[in-house]
C-alpha cells in the first residue's frame, strides 16, 4: 500500500450494466408470447442487448449531468431561440427512434404490434427516462393529425421514419419529424378552459385555415420539436381550438414562437421543457372550431398509457438495481439479500414492479383493439386509473430502492438518486392524481356499458379466489354510491380498482407464488399498510419472487 493510502476499497459496488435487459426479464418475455407478439423478439432482443450495455448507461447519465441550454440569438444578434443538448442525447434520440418507438403501433398491421411497442418503450425507460418524451408526443400526435388529409400526407413520412435528423429546418426540408404540445398557462394549470392565448384567422379560417396565435405557454414541451400541437381561444373570447404550430413558417422564415427559458426541474433533465410566448405565430386549425380540448385529450389518451410504461420502467429499473446491489454487498457477515427484512423489502419491491407491468401491457392490448365495451373499458377507464396508481407507487418505491444502497443511494451521481428525482414527473404530467381520478369517474358515469364490461371481467378473473371476489363486490356496491358522494371517495375507488386489476392479471399469468404474495398483502389480512417491506417473508417463496425478479 502506498505510504498515503490509508485503506482499499472494498465491498463497494457500481450499479449493475452490461446484462441484457430482456433475457432476464421473464415476465416480459412472457406477456409477448400472450399478445402473439413473438415476432418483434429478434429485434427486441438487440435493443435490450444496446440498452443495457455499459455504454448506453453511460450516455444516460451523461445527458442528465449536460443539460440542454437556451440559445436565443445567433453570434450576429438573430433570434434563433434553439436549445443545445449535449451528443448523449442526440445519441439516445437516435436509438429510441431507430427502434421504431415514435410511430410502430400506429404504422404495422401485425397483431401483436402494440405490445411489442410497448416492450420497446418500457426497456428504453429502464435506462433513460427524458428521451421517451419526444416520442411519446409525437406517436400521440398521429391519430389526431391522420384526421386532417391535407396536413397528414405532408407530414405521414416523416412522422413514419425511423430515422433521427436533429437539425433545425422547415418542415419540407426534414425526412424525420418530432412533434410536442402545448397546452398549460400560468393561470390555468390543468383547468385549460382558462387559457388565454388566442388565435387570429388569416382570411375566412375554420378547419385547416391558417391563423396567427398570441399569448404564451407556462410549459412548451420539447421545444426543439418541429412542431406542437397548441391550444389557443377562437378569437381573444372564443372557445377553445387546437392548432398545429411548426417552428418554421410556409416561407421558409422562423416562426413567432419565441423560448423565454428553459425550466430548471426536479428531474427528467435531459429533456428541455419551455416556457414560451407566440409572437403571431402561423398555425393551421386542427379538429372542429371549438373543440380544442377534445382534440388534444385525444392525445393524452396515449401520452397516459405512456406515463404507466415509463413509471413501470423505473419500478423494473430499481428493483433490478436494488436486488443485484444486496446480492453483492456484505453486511454483518453475509450478503444484503440474505438478511429477512431486506428480502421482505426487495421482494415487495419485485411485486410492484411485476404487476405494473401486467397491468401495463394488458393497456397495450386495449389500445390495438378497442371495438368493445370490455376493451374500450381498459382504454378509457383504466388509462387514468392506471396512471394514478402506478405513477405514484413508483414515487414511494425509487425513495425505498435509494435506502437499499445507502448513502451511496443519496449521492446525487447515483442512479437511484436520478431515478427519484425522475419519478414524479409522471404522477404530474398530462394530469395530476386527482385529475386522474376525476377522469375515471367521469368516464364511468357518461358511458355505463364500457365500465360494466370491465367490472365483468375483474369478476371473471377473480374466480376462485375469494380475497379477489370480495374485492370486486366491495368495488360494485362502492360504484352505486350517488356521484357526489362518490367523487370523494375518488383515490379508494381508483385504488381498489388497479388493485383489483393487477391481482386478478398476476393470478392468471404469472407463477403462484408471486400472485399469492401480491393478493395476500394487498387485498388479504397482510395488508396491514402500505410501507414497502412489510411482507412476512416466511409466509411466501421470497426465493422465487427473487429470481423471478432477476436470476442471480
Amino acid at each position: 500500500m502506498h505510504a498515503f493510502a490509508t485503506h482499499e476499497i472494498s465491498n463497494q459496488f457500481d450499479e449493475r450494466t452490461d446484462f441484457d435487459l430482456l433475457a432476464t426479464d421473464a415476465a416480459l418475455n412472457e406477456a409477448l408470447t400472450r399478445a402473439g407478439a413473438d415476432w418483434c423478439r429478434p429485434q427486441l432482443s438487440q435493443q435490450a442487448r444496446l440498452l443495457g450495455g455499459a455504454g448506453t448507461w453511460k450516455l444516460a447519465a451523461q445527458a442528465n449531468r449536460h443539460t440542454p441550454e437556451l440559445q436565443r440569438y445567433d453570434a450576429r444578434g438573430r433570434r434563433i431561440d434553439e436549445v443545445e443538448f449535449h451528443p448523449s442525447w442526440h445519441a439516445l434520440q437516435a436509438l429510441f427512434r431507430s427502434q421504431g418507438l415514435a410511430s410502430l403501433p400506429l404504422r404495422d398491421p401485425r397483431p401483436g404490434r402494440w405490445s411489442a411497442w410497448a416492450a420497446g418503450f418500457y426497456l428504453h425507460g429502464q435506462v433513460e427516462q427524458g428521451s421517451l418524451c419526444p416520442g411519446t408526443m409525437t406517436m400521440a400526435s398521429i391519430p389526431v393529425l391522420q384526421k386532417e388529409p391535407a396536413l397528414w400526407q405532408a407530414l405521414q413520412p416523416g412522422l413514419y421514419s425511423d430515422a433521427y435528423d436533429p437539425r433545425d429546418l422547415p418542415l419540407a426540408q426534414k425526412p424525420s419529424l418530432w412533434i410536442g404540445m402545448g397546452m398549460t398557462e400560468k393561470q390555468g394549470g390543468s383547468d385549460v378552459r382558462s387559457n388565454t392565448s388566442w388565435a387570429t384567422p388569416l382570411g375566412s379560417g375554420g378547419r385547416g385555415g391558417e391563423y396567427l396565435l398570441r399569448g404564451h405557454k407556462w410549459f412548451l414541451s420539447a421545444p426543439m420539436s418541429d412542431a406542437h400541437l397548441v391550444v389557443a381561444r377562437l378569437g381573444e373570447q372564443g372557445p377553445p381550438a387546437c392548432f398545429f404550430v411548426p417552428r418554421w413558417r410556409p416561407d421558409g422564415s422562423r416562426n413567432g414562437v419565441r423560448l423565454q427559458r428553459l425550466k430548471d426541474k426536479l428531474g427528467n433533465r435531459s429533456n428541455a421543457s419551455s416556457e414560451a410566448e407566440f409572437e403571431d405565430a402561423w398555425g393551421v386549425l386542427v379538429g372542429e372550431e371549438g373543440r380544442g380540448i377534445a382534440t388534444i385529450l385525444e392525445m393524452a389518451g396515449y401520452t397516459r398509457l405512456n406515463c404507466v410504461l415509463g413509471s413501470a420502467a423505473m419500478l423494473r429499473s430499481a428493483s433490478v438495481q436494488a436486488l443485484a446491489y444486496a446480492r453483492r454487498r456484505m453486511a454483518f457477515g453475509q450478503p444484503l439479500a440474505a438478511h429477512p427484512l431486506m428480502r421482505a423489502v426487495l421482494a415487495d419491491l419485485a411485486l410492484e414492479s411485476e404487476a405494473a407491468l401486467a397491468l401495463s401491457m394488458r393497456l397495450a392490448q386495449a389500445y390495438e383493439s378497442d371495438d368493445t365495451p370490455q376493451q374500450r373499458a381498459w382504454k378509457r377507464i383504466m388509462t387514468p386509473a392506471a396512471k394514478f396508481w402506478v405513477c405514484k407507487r413508483a414515487v414511494e418505491l425509487m425513495g425505498e430502492a435509494m435506502e437499499v444502497f445507502g448513502g451511496n443511494g443519496y449521492v446525487d451521481d447515483s442512479l437511484a438518486a436520478r431515478l427519484l428525482r425522475e419519478a414524479p414527473v409522471n404522477s404530474i404530467w398530462e394530469g395530476s392524481g386527482n385529475v386522474m381520478c376525476l377522469d375515471v369517474l367521469r368516464a364511468i358515469a357518461r358511458d355505463p356499458e364500457p365500465a360494466r364490461a370491465l367490472l365483468h371481467e375483474l369478476l371473471a378473473l377473480a374466480e376462485g379466489d375469494p380475497l379477489l371476489r370480495a374485492a370486486a363486490h366491495t368495488l360494485a356496491q362502492q360504484l352505486q354510491l350517488p356521484p357526489a358522494q362518490l367523487e370523494g371517495q375518488g383515490r379508494l375507488l381508483v385504488q381498489r380498482l388497479v388493485l383489483l386489476a393487477q391481482a386478478g392479471l398476476l393470478r392468471h399469468t404469472a407463477p403462484q407464488a408471486v400472485a399469492d404474495a401480491f393478493i395476500a398483502t394487498r387485498l388479504g389480512a397482510q395488508a396491514t399498510g402500505w410501507v414497502v417491506g412489510t411482507l412476512d417473508p416466511g409466509r411466501h417463496d421470497v426465493a422465487a419472487i427473487l429470481q423471478r425478479a432477476f436470476p442471480d
